[in-house]
């Protein structure tokens, strides 16, 4: 019987692991970015708050296609518990210093799962991973060059709303 339960699942029980781990990080990361996109609401600061909420969406399609991975492979997906998530920020800029922040520990933890793959010889999520670590590039891209915008434009008198204009056109050079 404990032959055919393998039969079950093509995933290593430490590799199911951490990808369920990880679905708990992107649905961190969600609940975060909707956190941001409340606060840039409730601040005015109308693009970002639609900037936040598209990132919130994303990172739920990021957790959903990891869930949906671990599913495919015979493994058992765990929806996360999200806890612990801020609802006031001290800046528009510490918002989104807070989200690079973010975005390089993702890529951190995306880094560490491929590691263990390939050290498992799990090449099909090793794989798997690498649209991930590729969106991870773009992620801290746009994250960084919207940082930039606060160097150049200053929050003073009418930055803050300069920059959240600006902000929409910041897009991921890279393609």
């Amino acid at each position: 019987m404990k032959d055919l339960l393998k039969l079950k699942t093509s995933l290593s029980e430490d590799i199911e692991n951490i990808l369920n781990a990880q679905i708990k990080v992107e649905a961190h990361s969600s609940a975060l970015y909707l956190a941001m996109s409340a606060w840039c609401d409730d601040q005015g600061l109308d693009n970002a708050a639609s900037f936040f909420a598209k990132q919130s969406d994303e990172e739920r399609a990021h957790m959903l296609k990891i869930f949906n991975y671990v599913s495919s492979r015979g493994g058992k997906p765990i929806s996360p518990e999200v806890t612990n998530i801020p609802v006031d920020f001290e800046s528009f800029r510490g918002v989104f210093e807070q989200a690079l922040v973010q975005e390089m520990f993702v890529t951190e933890q995306f880094n560490s799962i491929a590691d263990k793959c390939m050290l498992a010889k799990d090449y099909v999520t090793f794989n798997f991973l690498g649209w991930f670590l590729e969106e991870q590039v773009e992620e801290e891209y746009v994250a960084r060059r919207i940082l930039e915008l606060f160097d150049v434009i200053g929050e003073e008198g009418t930055g803050r709303w300069e920059i959240d204009r600006h902000l929409v056109k910041v897009t991921f050079a890279g393609e």
